[in-house]
């Protein structure tokens, strides 16, 4: 490839793709066991956190293990949980507090804390750093480099300053080269070279498809009257049905400011509901809006989330790399939570690495003592006890669905002595758009609730508009000739940014995609019904700027 040639070569010890907690952790762990190795972590957000995203109720489990004395050290983890609320919403005006007896013990928080993930992630790089690793924001891993025998040592970065049509401009910089013996895939939910990896070596062989949600989360600063800092509230029900799967949140964290979201499983069956504004309406629940009045949205973002579970998991090592974190699918579903998983993956894949390097292995040995110590590891012993949550919420529904975790967590503890499979596929769930019902959906307020392209305004989302879409059709004929008759095109719907319409053009309607405003959520890639829609990464730099979330 004439790419290939012109491209610049950097050898390293360790290749790890991904700036989020499970890669940062791999990198800290190789240095704290051996400070002559050379590390790279390859980031394709403009900086350490600008694509992080997530609630957050922090376990520090993980981050013990990592740091000991993170709290000496100053990590951003200070705002500790004073108490859980839960409700289940029965309609739009009402709602009903569960009684904590009747909460599923993992979703209780004490010793937990609220926190900024994206901040947290800048802090380990920052210790990172210190440790001699080399971080490279803004360079997007887009292919996966192979030896002769089909062995990965590596990966390359995106071309920069490529035009529409293809053609080089004055800015034009080739990608360049990381290889090394192992290279540590930490790219967090549908990460585009994992998903590649998954295929090429057949690693979902006997597993569950993935599971997935498309989770949104605002910042709020409210008033200080409202505001009760370390309490967290969730919600079931209202304005989903039983039969579709979700819940919210809302956290108080430090200096008068609420983190709130919505999480949708991506399973839900009607393609006329529109997840974003399934978001905006259930901020007007009383039981929410209570916080929101007289104050202001400083941020906005949306991001998938894997909720298959261990059922789920691939096989999580091939020649040459490893999975690791929420790219694998280590999130726990009954506790919402996957930062401590996705921080103790990447530490054992670490020690993996380094034994092997450590005993003369040049990167020849496929590393199963990683996946080995992940099924003798609390991650996986956390993983099994709520095997049984996400299957049980698709077979009875979200309201037994519920009933059932309470038994099979409070009264089992998990140990109940069977395992439920969920074989059916988020995009293949959805119903025709004849047979299903619409929804009418309030318009946005402007002062609790809003539209979608001021809320992309507030991610600071930026690509360069000359360059290729990162959004490909495999036919683009499919959106309108396809999907537009059977399902009422759900792309219009089901993405939080605007990104994808349809529109009449000479008397003819027309799918328009503007990738500019894409979140790099990845719902696309998930939810469409054909599986038309192939996300890839952009430009180096690209995509949301988070700050804060």
């Amino acid at each position: 490839m004439t790419e290939a040639i012109e491209r610049e070569a950097m050898e390293f010890d360790v290749v790890i793709v991904g700036g989020g907690p499970a890669g940062l952790a791999a990198a800290i762990r190789l240095m704290q066991l051996d400070a002559s190795l050379s590390v790279v972590v390859v980031e394709k957000g403009s900086e350490i956190g600008a694509h992080i995203l997530s609630g957050n109720v922090f376990e520090p489990t993980g981050l013990d293990e990592l740091i000991p004395d993170w709290k000496e050290r100053g990590a951003p983890v200070k705002t500790a949980v004073t108490g859980d609320d839960i409700y289940f919403l029965t309609s739009e005006q009402k709602g009903i507090r569960t009684p904590g007896l009747f909460v599923p013990r993992p979703m209780h928080n004490h010793g937990n804390y609220i926190i900024s993930l994206g901040r947290l992630c800048q802090w380990l790089g920052e210790q990172a750093e210190a440790l001699d690793v080399n971080v490279f924001p803004g360079f997007a891993a887009s292919e996966v480099l192979y030896d002769s025998e089909g062995r990965v040592t590596g990966v390359a970065t995106s071309d920069m300053g490529i035009s529409k049509e293809g053609t080089r401009k004055d800015s034009y910089q080739a990608g360049y080269e990381l290889t090394a013996p192992y290279t540590i895939f930490a790219e967090g939910v549908r990460g585009n070279l994992s998903e590649q990896l998954m295929d090429r070596f057949d690693l979902r062989a006997g597993a569950d498809p993935q599971h997935y949600g498309i989770g949104f989360k605002e910042v709020w600063e409210i008033e200080p009257e409202r505001h009760q800092e370390g309490l967290v509230v969730h919600t079931a029900g209202w304005p989903l049905d039983n039969h579709t799967e979700g819940g919210g949140f809302l956290y108080h964290a430090a200096n008068n400011q609420v983190f709130l979201g919505l999480i949708i499983a991506l399973d839900y069956s009607n393609p006329h509901l529109a997840p974003f504004d399934e978001f905006q309406r259930w901020k007007l629940h009383p039981k929410i809006r209570q916080y929101l009045d007289g104050g202001k949205r400083i941020g906005y973002g949306a991001r998938a989330v894997n909720k298959g579970g261990l059922q789920s998991l691939p096989k999580l090592t091939f020649p040459g790399g490893m999975l690791v974190g929420c790219g694998a699918g280590f999130l726990n579903g009954v506790k919402i939570k996957g930062a401590h998983t996705a921080i103790k993956t990447g530490m054992l894949a670490a020690e993996a690495v380094q034994a092997a390097l450590a005993g003369g292995d040049a990167g020849q040995s496929e590393l199963e003592s990683y996946e080995t110590a992940v099924k003798s590891s609390w991650v996986h012993d956390e993983l099994h006890r709520a095997r049984n949550f996400g299957p049980a919420l698709v077979k009875f529904g979200t309201f037994w669905g519920a009933a059932f975790t309470f038994i099979d967590q409070n009264i089992f503890f998990g140990k109940l002595p069977f395992t439920w499979r969920n074989t059916n596929t988020d995009h293949g769930s959805l119903k025709k758009a004849s047979e299903s019902q619409k929804i009418d959906y309030p318009k946005p307020d402007g002062v609790i609730t809003f539209d979608r392209l001021s809320s992309v305004y507030l991610s600071n989302t930026n690509h360069e508009e000359d360059q290729p879409s990162h959004l490909r059709l495999k036919d683009p004929t499919v959106p309108i000739a396809r999907n537009l008759p059977d399902y009422d095109e759900p792309a219009q719907r089901y993405c939080p940014a605007g990104v994808y319409e349809v529109v009449e053009e000479g008397g003819e309607k027309v799918f328009k995609v503007s990738f500019t405003n894409c979140v790099h959520c990845k719902t696309c890639d998930i939810k469409d019904p054909a599986q038309n829609i192939v996300w890839t990464v952009p430009e180096g730099g690209g995509g949301p700027n988070y700050s804060g979330m």
